[in-house]
């Protein structure tokens, strides 16, 4: 074969893949048909919607296409009929059954996007937006696109309690949740390290639960702990303020009020909610908890007084959430305090309970009475099995996938989220090159592997799973760029768990697919983790060894050093193959438009000194 025609083969090749690369979505959807052609995004586009009440969807839509393309779009109501216009349509469709389903259609002269409902047409908007290139030429290429998501419920979790963040940046949060099609926003506002919602009837609840004299800073709970007055609260103004928003983004929003553990801040507002007039744990008057952990003080079994307090607080909160669901936490409650409380012992002689463990499902149980009265039902965490579980009560399994099987083999609504694979406060590698978490290990190959359906469950079961949930306790998590750095692209993983279906996942594919994801991510102004640079030994000898790297973004520059000295943004630039000489170590990281660094790597890998 000449020169002529390998020349020609590689440009053939070339043209191939580029044209496999330029769609490059996440979630993947159910079913995508590549056509001819491409659809020219400028000044004389017209975004189309027949029907009035799509006005406020057709805004949306339109600042999406400005938000990525830099373009303006025309508005026009109505079937806009003017010859040799193009046009993106949008429409409610009742032939498009699935009820977050859409169907969506790219030619080089209309773009048709079609749904049977609104948040379907929404969920199109996202695919839409991610079709429009990053870089170059505004031609959306064309397309059809059927799709819809796996599971009902697609969610994160948001711990508000260990730090506090801006009502903006919470709006951020659920701007991103749904650009990845997650439809659940569950926020954590109540523990041992402070309460976060405002309760009018309770004030203290504000002016004490709400503020800590201290805050573990390191793993060490009894050295590592400062002694900053921290806190804050949202209003209930903020809170259907942030509310509102979310349902504006077809998100909901799950509130979670703890009991009867996790309770130590608003026993120390009001501490006749305790088993006793100090605390059970250490004998000292009640203080919002500085340090992270399980407190053995809980809320009392035996006291009416709790169950009224609990009920208030409840009767206040659940009008600002229209969810279904209240999610009353249930998890990491010790006993210990009932063992030894005549309170709780009478309660359990009167009710005919044999143990502790029967006193939490009774309390449980009769917080769910009160609620389902309401017109709401329960989630708790998977520690509400123990003892019985409660009749309509959603099992939310963390531990593992275990007790989320046994719910839905009992006919049980479940929610899964094993921290093994979904908790985002886990590192995301060797803890040595990343910052301080809470210590497990949840890589993005880990949150991509689960599987929320266990093979052990039949057809009928199954249906009980509702999806999968990612969870991020913000214990060492207290700046936003932090927040985003454990999220973000671990978020993209979960959203295609949840979304695409399960035989077109494909991890090696998913990877290639993050290069344009990653670029997505600057442009909205994310501090996503950059990932460390690849690093390939293609020749070694007795003295030398020489090392390849390689960018995974594809859009970052990698720097190193090789006298042992940390990376900067002065370092040197990698520009080809480098030759270390025997006992010397690189040093290695990826600078994303030199301004954001990824974690620093080294080889060989150097190791810790023995002590």
């Amino acid at each position: 074969m000449n020169r002529f025609f390998i020349f020609a083969f590689l440009l053939i090749c070339s043209i191939k893949l580029s044209a496999q690369s330029r769609i490059s979505l996440i979630p993947l959807p159910v079913k995508m048909e590549e056509r001819k052609g491409s659809f020219l995004l400028d000044k004389n586009v017209y975004i189309n919607y027949p029907k009035p009440e799509l006005k406020e969807l057709a805004g949306y839509l339109q600042s999406a296409i400005e938000e990525t393309s830099g373009l303006k779009a025309g508005l026009r109501t109505g079937k806009w009929m003017q010859k040799g216009a193009r046009t993106i349509s949008l429409q409610i469709d009742p032939t498009v059954t699935a009820k977050e389903g859409y169907s969506l259609e790219v030619s080089p002269t209309k773009i048709n996007l079609k749904a049977g409902t609104e948040n379907g047409l929404f969920y199109g908007i996202q695919t839409l937006q991610q079709l429009i290139p990053l870089k170059g030429s505004k031609s959306i290429p064309a397309v059809a696109i059927e799709d819809e998501p796996r599971f009902s419920w697609r969610g994160m979790m948001f711990d508000n309690c260990r730090h506090m963040f801006s009502v903006p940046f919470i709006k951020k949060f659920i701007d991103q949740l749904a650009k990845h099609k997650l439809n659940k926003f569950h926020w954590h506002l109540t523990e041992d390290q402070g309460w976060r919602i405002e309760i009018k009837k309770y004030p203290r609840l504000q002016e004490v639960a709400a503020y800590r004299n201290g805050t573990q800073i390191g793993p060490d709970r009894k050295k590592d702990v400062d002694s900053i007055r921290y806190g804050g609260y949202y209003t209930q103004e903020q809170v259907k303020e942030i509310v509102a928003y979310a349902s504006s983004r077809y998100v909901e929003v799950i509130p979670e009020i703890e009991m009867p553990g996790h309770s130590v801040a608003a026993i120390t507002a009001y501490p006749y909610l305790a088993c006793g007039a100090v605390s059970f744990e250490n004998g000292k008057p009640f203080e919002v908890r500085k340090v992270w952990g399980v407190s053995k003080d809980l809320y009392c079994a035996g006291n009416e007084q709790v169950f009224t307090f609990l009920e208030d607080v409840l009767s206040e909160i659940m009008p600002l959430f229209p969810s279904p669901y209240i999610h009353i936490g249930g998890d990491e409650a010790p006993h210990d305090a009932w063992k030894t409380c005549p309170k709780c012992q009478a309660r359990m002689k009167t009710e005919g309970l044999t143990d502790e463990a029967a006193l939490q499902s009774w309390f449980i149980r009769r917080m769910e009475k009160f609620i389902n009265k309401k017109g709401k039902k329960i989630i708790g965490w998977e520690e509400i099995m123990q003892g019985g579980l409660a009749e309509n009560a959603t099992v939310h399994s963390w531990l593992g996938v275990e007790s989320g099987l046994k719910a839905a083999k009992s006919g049980h609504d479940a929610i899964m989220s094993p921290y093994s694979h979904l908790y985002f406060d886990g590192y995301q590698a060797d803890s040595k090159i990343e910052p301080m978490a809470i210590g497990y290990w949840v890589p993005l190959d880990s949150v991509y592997a689960f599987e929320p359906v266990h093979p052990a469950l039949n057809e009928k079961e199954a249906k009980h799973i509702l999806g999968a949930q990612a969870n991020l306790w913000t214990e060492f998590i207290g700046t936003e760029d932090y927040f985003q750095y454990m999220v973000f692209p671990r978020i993209a993983a979960l959203s295609e768990i949840d979304w695409s279906p399960k035989a077109s996942r494909n991890f090696e594919d998913f990877n290639k697919r993050l290069v344009d994801q990653y670029q997505r991510y600057d442009k909205q102004g994310i501090q996503f983790r950059v990932p460390v640079p690849k690093l390939a030994l293609i020749r070694t000898s007795g003295i030398t060894s020489t090392v390849a790297l390689t960018d995974p973004t594809k859009s970052g520059t990698i720097r190193f050093t090789l006298d042992g000295g940390e990376v900067s943004a002065t370092s040197s630039l990698y520009k080809e193959p480098v030759t270390l000489q025997k006992d010397q170590v690189i040093r290695y990281a990826l600078f994303f438009n030199g301004q954001r660094k990824g974690s620093t790597e080294s080889f060989p890998k150097v190791k810790k000194a023995k002590k």
